[in-house]
């Protein structure tokens, strides 16, 4: 004779004790929940909400500069310091987390013109337009001294320094000054390498954090030239339509880098293949003046003349947020933190700001719960983010007047633009006016 029986394991409902969470048992069968994308995309709508609700990326103004903020740079291993530079020649060093002024030393007579952050983190270089480089000692506000370590003068005023990312501390660093770009041991009060393309200005001078001994600068004449200290002649050469005001190196991708150009746009480059850009990325109403990586490697956040800072995806052309406030004015300089979670954005009007990198990102300690929710709202919102609703409503950015009527304006010309060719076009010969695509309209020629 058989007995059918029901048989449970109390281990497969029942909680070991009574802090744990309750066990759910749930049958995953599609047959059993025949609404299950209706509930997903009501849940990634409502999410697609939320974030906007709770979008405040603003955190705070640091103030304690006399003139406009010009230059910034940030610590290789301290994610809390940073250091700005002013008009008036002074140099600030700052507590991010704590968020004030632990040291302020007036480095130069005039304006500070580059700052740059040795690799091991105990030096900071800056030069301005008084024609010196001055080394600094990064340490403790009270034993911070402030007079220079080290100093070096040369026959022209400097215009842009940067390390390079080496083993050793001091290492090499180059500066831009007049129309050369020199490399300088920090033992030496000479450059041991002096590069020159031509008789025009050089302005920004920037290295690989990966490839160490590559380095890129940018002229008045409009072009970006490549350089690798083994050699004794610069690499190549691209020629753009308008000037290159800053770049910065993809620090996960060695040979990409991004520029900051004075025609509204930003343009992502293969060192490999200068001809053609890899991204145009478009949205500022006026000049972009600075551009810094996530140390991700997957965002960019690009600062203007037109009051604004934009993030923009490294593999797409609009911008995913835009960052403004009343108060603040053309911003000069900007920098990506080092644990991918804050930007700091320096502006004409002598204050520094704080945003999240993320606008809607909740702050401090979570929980196992929450962080699990996050991330099931981010594959929600991720897996419908096609959806007519959800897409408009995340796209859609409060903007002031003036940036709506600049970005229409924009719009007008470019229309206008693109009809004259259209219009050239139908009235010539077939082949007398080629399509020319977006990605090498803006390039004038190369050199290699």
């Amino acid at each position: 004779m058989k007995i059918k029986i029901l048989s449970r394991n109390p281990d497969n409902y029942m909680r070991e004790t009574v802090d744990d969470m309750p066990k759910l048992l749930r049958n995953v069968d599609p047959a059993l929940h025949p609404f299950q994308a209706e509930r997903e995309y009501t849940r990634a709508l409502n999410y697609t909400k939320l974030d906007k609700i709770f979008a405040k990326p603003f955190l705070c103004s640091l103030s304690g500069h006399r003139d406009g903020v010009f230059k910034m740079a940030k610590h290789p291993y301290s994610l809390s310091t940073l250091i700005s530079g002013s008009g008036e020649g002074e140099i600030i060093f700052w507590n991010l987390a704590r968020r004030e002024n632990m040291k302020m030393i007036q480095a130069h007579q005039g304006m500070i013109n580059g700052i740059s952050c040795s690799p091991g983190g105990s030096l900071v270089t800056t030069v301005g337009s008084d024609a010196t480089i001055k080394h600094w000692n990064v340490g403790p506000p009270e034993v911070q001294p402030e007079q220079p370590v080290a100093m070096a003068t040369h026959r022209a005023a400097f215009s842009s320094v940067h390390h390079q990312n080496s083993k050793e501390d001091g290492g090499l660093f180059a500066t831009t000054s007049m129309h050369v770009v020199d490399i300088w041991d920090y033992n030496r009060v000479q450059p041991v390498n002096t590069y020159k393309w031509d008789i025009s200005y050089m302005h920004y001078v920037k290295f690989n954090p990966v490839e160490s001994t590559i380095l890129a600068s940018c002229d008045s004449d409009h072009n970006i030239v490549i350089y690798d200290v083994r050699k004794k002649l610069p690499l190549s050469r691209v020629k753009m339509r308008m000037s290159a005001n800053a770049l910065a190196w993809n620090p996960m991708e060695a040979f990409n880098f991004t520029v900051a150009s004075e025609d509204f746009n930003c343009y992502t480059f293969d060192m490999r293949r200068l001809n053609v850009a890899s991204y145009v990325h478009k949205g500022h109403t006026l000049a972009v003046v600075d551009v810094d990586y996530s140390p991700t490697g997957q965002e960019f956040v690009a600062c203007s003349f037109d009051c604004t800072l934009r993030i923009f995806p490294c593999t797409e052309s609009t911008s995913r947020e835009v960052y403004h406030t009343k108060r603040m004015q053309r911003v000069h300089a900007v920098q990506w933190s080092l644990d991918d979670r804050y930007i700091v954005s320096g502006s004409n009007e002598m204050n520094l700001r704080l945003w999240k990198a993320r606008a809607s990102e909740k702050l401090g300690h979570l929980a196992h719960r929450q962080r699990d929710v996050q991330k099931y709202a981010q594959k929600l919102q991720a897996k419908y983010a096609s959806h007519p609703q959800i897409s408009r409503i995340a796209r859609h950015r409060h903007l002031p007047r003036y940036l709506h009527s600049a970005a229409k304006r924009l719009r007008e010309h470019r229309s206008a633009v693109k009809r004259k060719e259209e219009n050239q076009r139908l009235n010539a010969k077939p082949g007398r006016f080629p399509r020319i695509s977006e990605k090498k309209r803006h390039i004038q020629n190369t050199d290699d």
